[in-house]
């Protein structure tokens, strides 16, 4: 069979869609319930993309056209659409996983199919929906061949240690960018394990955890080249602590929408000597009165804008005009991002820790197609 998968190189465009379907090239998550007929859409895509290409396409064979035209054609296409195409030969294989196309592998609109529960780690996840990922995941990363330098996932995906495992394990060695919000299922060991293979990675975003001394030692230790932190929740006079212990060369720390200290704060701001940017737009500032209760702090005093001021960037709102600085003070300082925009958490004033738009390799279509009945 697979020899004569190789055969239809020197087909033409019709044939190469007929022999496709012939062959039956299924991805590997689809449900069981998508024939032949669904995936035609797929291959006339792929199709009518050839056929528009560039001039210098005519009258080549298949095996002989450019990897970077390929390449140009195929980041069209999501993940669905992408894995019956690598299988085509190893040319289109090749083409397929060029890290033009995999540089940043968002799942943004992959979420979990959970119930938050009374005890720990207060989630309960589907295991269809936990399947569903592994499946996903495998595909990715079988088809990107380590070539992923950015990898997105919801703040309602609820990875298992099982999956970053998969992930991390010689299958995405360059990449350099995590963002994972949700933490939940996954242990101590679980993402130390990870960090350890992720030696390239030079920024983290993740959600306030009990605990984080250890793994801002863990990145200190393996990840020699880390300089960005954005963390989704609350920032205490321990997280400072600990940031400034182990990652003293900092550059660029988010704390956007999140409960923040004001004894944290002024730890960032007297002692971290490389901090060039610094972002608590949206924050809930906090400060312990005499009483031992805790107050919110509406306004910086100038002594703490005078320090701010040395840093190359800060991002500072507290309007009552604002519309996430009202949703702050409605959610208490913990942000219910469910209850607004779905592009709504991916936004950052820091330039860099901006998520924008969702990328095509999982985009709608694809969310519909892999989704658990």
């Amino acid at each position: 069979m697979k020899h004569e998968m190789f055969q239809i190189l020197s087909l033409d465009v019709t044939d190469l869609l007929c022999s496709l379907l012939l062959f039956g090239m299924v991805t590997p998550y689809l449900p069981s319930s998508h024939n032949h007929r669904r995936r035609l859409p797929i291959l006339l895509k792929i199709g009518f993309l050839l056929m528009m290409g560039e001039n210098k396409l005519m009258g080549k064979r298949w095996e002989d056209m450019d990897t970077d035209v390929l390449v140009k054609i195929f980041k069209e296409l999501n993940l669905v659409e992408l894995s019956p195409v690598s299988q085509v030969c190893r040319l289109w294989r090749l083409a397929c996983s060029d890290p033009l196309i995999w540089g940043t592998l968002d799942f943004g609109l992959l979420k979990s199919n959970f119930i938050q529960t009374r005890a720990s780690p207060y989630i309960w996840v589907d295991d269809r929906s936990d399947r569903r990922l592994a499946r996903i995941l495998r595909v990715a990363m079988a088809i990107s061949c380590g070539n992923v330098n950015c990898m997105i996932f919801h703040y309602n995906l609820f990875m298992k240690d099982e999956h970053l495992h998969f992930i991390s394990e010689s299958r995405s060695p360059h990449l350099k960018r995590l963002v994972m919000p949700a933490w939940n299922r996954i242990t101590k060991v679980g993402i130390c394990n990870a960090i350890q293979r992720w030696q390239a990675l030079e920024s983290l975003t993740m959600p306030t955890i009990g605990h984080p001394p250890y793994i801002m030692e863990e990145i200190a230790r393996s990840c020699k080249n880390f300089t960005e932190l954005k963390i989704m929740g609350s920032f205490d006079q321990q997280f400072a602590s600990a940031i400034l212990q182990f990652l003293p060369k900092l550059k660029v720390l988010s704390l956007r929408c999140s409960k923040v200290s004001m004894d944290a704060l002024q730890c960032l701001l007297n002692s971290m000597e490389y901090l060039e940017v610094l972002n608590i737009s949206h924050c809930l500032l906090l400060v312990v009165a005499a009483n031992g209760r805790k107050q919110v702090v509406h306004e910086l005093d100038s002594q703490i804008l005078e320090r701010a001021s040395r840093l190359r960037e800060f991002h500072y709102c507290q309007s009552r005009l604002c519309v996430a600085c009202q949703r702050m003070v409605v959610d208490e300082g913990i942000m219910r991002w469910y209850r607004y925009e779905d592009w709504f958490w991916r936004r950052d004033e820091v330039r860099s820790l901006d998520l924008q738009d969702y990328g095509k390799l999982f985009d709608v279509g694809c969310e519909r197609l892999t989704s658990v009945d």
